[in-house]
């Protein structure tokens, strides 16, 4: 993808450009003045909105595109999830407003309002702004399914006596709000006229060890929690890289694959304060505060704006590994990790479609087609289970017989990937290949053979990426945490690449682990995909509570830039709510995300075993 049109009008929105993933620093503009228009991603919907006529050029548009070195930085980190390179967009922007000023065409400064005048006295002259070319990269978010809003007003505070302020405002002029973490939430939640309240000016990070637990503020995205958490030996659980937490834990709750162990809902923090949608102050510990940990069956409005979460801290061991367990039947699969939950084996575990498997470990999509297949239809999986342990589950697994790839070989695998499908390595998989599925596997010295199949090595890896960016990419994959299953769960650098296609629209919902129960659900959201021609595919099925029940996502894909695609995600994403809450009444089991929306302080207890009180 060459112009610089198309890649903007590709972009993602999933924020990664504003996390320090890669170890390359972040865009030093964005750093400085957070709004996101001074991020590359607010550049890329700046100059689509530009090129498109949407808004004039303003005063914030000539600041965003000046503010823009071409470090090159953003490409880096947008080519490692989707394969753009949108420095082609940030010279445009330059050269369009560029070519606007020279001419001396007009630039719209900024209306001086009541209200704008009134939010720059609470929260200061640099942090609320009406300026056109802000709002446009705010109008719209990862969901493309959601109606795009420009909001009238964006405002940025920065303790939580200002958003209280903001509010007490807002309530008394009958003006709409609505609270942004960091712009990652793929519902169209943060969307709205009126005035968003951007949080991430509030990146505040308190340990305190002596009570295992950090207090942090809602600016702080999962990544940069997980490094600081880490640096000090311990882990937190944390949904995606650049989501913030505070948003998470408000939309749906916190889960992941560590959910097997960590839970989800209210087991993974100890307290929240917040400000109340009156403007009134009150934490989850307070005894007159609203009752949060309460779940009910339908859909909630939002209780207010976290301004504090204290997150648990877990504590992390010398031995911890992962290993990738396949199965030729999901049915497999599921028993398997239904066992390993109910004895308690294992911290984090999920059984991962191939689709996502491939993608994750795959730097190109191509390259993700490919390892798909052969996965498939040349080895024989169905799926994947992911489990991560200490010493002791790893014992208990093997005791277990089954045929697995280990750490060792699964980074053989990774960097050997543009060999999979070699004569020589699918020779040494039919030569060892007995009865048992996957037997090659459980093969003295099958590591050792593979290594010399594979020729595993960085620079094998990302031969066919870029021939630009190929020098960087190459010693980035020489580190070993890019190999290393434990680091990239617990910082998920790249589940963003399950998107990298096309947008994905994931449908999570809570029930029992059981084989026909899921299989059902999962052939009749396949059907529904399949008739709209649909891109669809299972995402992950972890156990929660012991096995007694398992969160899934399953996951619609959808070209962001093709409108009547569009409308048949919206179709189908609606036909699958449908089928979901039918079920949902035949089980009485079945807790689907459209009730979880802002109730994600609940009690697990309640959210998976309540029931329908209508």
């Amino acid at each position: 993808m060459d112009n610089a049109r198309d890649i903007a009008a590709n972009c993602r929105q999933y924020a990664m450009c504003k996390i320090d993933f890669l170890g390359t620093g972040v865009c030093a503009s964005g750093f400085e003045r957070h709004y996101v228009t001074f991020y590359p991603q607010g550049r890329m919907l700046l100059y689509a909105a530009l090129a498109d006529g949407k808004i004039p050029v303003t005063e914030k548009c000539v600041q965003a595109a000046d503010s823009c070195n071409l470090c090159g930085k953003c490409d880096y980190q947008c080519y490692f999830v989707t394969e753009m390179r949108p420095t082609k967009v940030m010279r445009a922007l330059k050269t369009l407003v560029e070519k606007h000023v020279a001419a001396g065409n007009p630039i719209l400064k900024e209306k001086e309002t009541f209200l704008l005048r009134e939010m720059q006295e609470i929260v200061g002259h640099n942090w609320a702004t009406g300026d056109r070319g802000v709002a446009v990269t705010y109008s719209t978010d990862p969901c493309p399914m959601a109606k795009p809003q420009m909001p009238d007003y964006v405002v940025m505070p920065e303790t939580r006596e200002e958003i209280a302020c903001l509010i007490t405002l807002f309530n008394g002029n009958g003006i709409p709000w609505v609270a942004r973490g960091n712009g990652t939430n793929i519902l169209g939640l943060a969307l709205g006229k009126g005035v968003v309240i951007d949080l991430s000016r509030m990146k505040g990070i308190v340990f305190d060890e002596k009570r295992w637990l950090a207090r942090i503020e809602p600016g702080v995205t999962a990544f940069d929690l997980q490094r600081e958490a880490s640096r000090r030996g311990y882990r937190v659980h944390v949904a995606e890289p650049a989501a913030a937490v505070c948003g998470s834990t408000s939309c749906s709750g916190l889960f992941s694959l560590f959910s097997a162990t960590y839970g989800t809902a209210a087991d993974n923090y100890v307290d929240a304060e917040f400000v109340g949608s009156d403007g009134s102050l009150f934490s989850l510990n307070d005894k007159a505060a609203p009752n949060l940990y309460a779940f009910d069956r339908v859909e909630q409005k939002a209780p207010g704006i976290c301004t504090a979460l204290s997150i648990k801290l877990h504590p992390k061991t010398a031995d911890e590994t992962g290993i990738l367990v396949p199965f030729a039947t999901m049915e497999q699969a599921i028993g398997f990790s239904r066992e390993c939950a109910t004895r308690r084996i294992g911290l984090a575990m999920g059984i991962l479609d191939l689709e996502y498997v491939s993608a994750f470990i795959s730097p190109t999509r191509e390259l993700a087609v490919k390892v798909k297949e052969i996965f498939a239809d040349k080895l024989g999986m169905a799926c994947m289970v992911l489990v991560i342990g200490d010493k002791y589950s790893m014992a208990a697994i093997g005791e277990m017989g089954l045929p697995l790839f280990d750490q060792r070989l699964v980074t053989a695998l990774t960097l050997g990937l543009p060999s999979l499908a070699s004569a020589r390595w699918l020779d040494l998989i039919a030569e060892f290949t007995e009865d048992e599925p996957f037997s090659y596997l459980k093969i003295r010295g099958f590591t050792e053979l593979a290594e010399a199949a594979l020729a595993p090595s960085p620079g094998q890896l990302v031969q066919d990426l870029d021939p630009e960016l190929r020098p960087f990419f190459e010693e980035l994959y020489s580190r070993p945490e890019l190999t290393d299953l434990v680091w990239l769960n617990m910082f998920r650098i790249t589940s963003s690449r399950i998107g990298r296609d096309r947008h994905f629209f994931p449908i999570v919902i809570y029930l029992p682990l059981e084989p026909q129960l899921i299989s059902e659900m999962v052939t009749a959201l396949k059907e529904i995909a399949d008739s709209h021609q649909l891109k669809n595919s299972l995402g992950f099925i972890t156990p929660v509570d012991n096995g007694k029940r398992c969160v899934m996502e399953y996951d619609y894909y959808a070209d962001q830039t093709s409108a009547d695609e569009i409308h048949r995600a919206k179709e189908a994403i609606m036909a699958a709510g449908a089928m979901i809450e039918n079920s949902a009444l035949q089980t009485g089991t079945i807790t689907p995300l459209r009730y979880i929306l802002y109730q994600g302080y609940c009690r697990k207890e309640n959210l998976l075993y309540s029931q329908d009180q209508s």
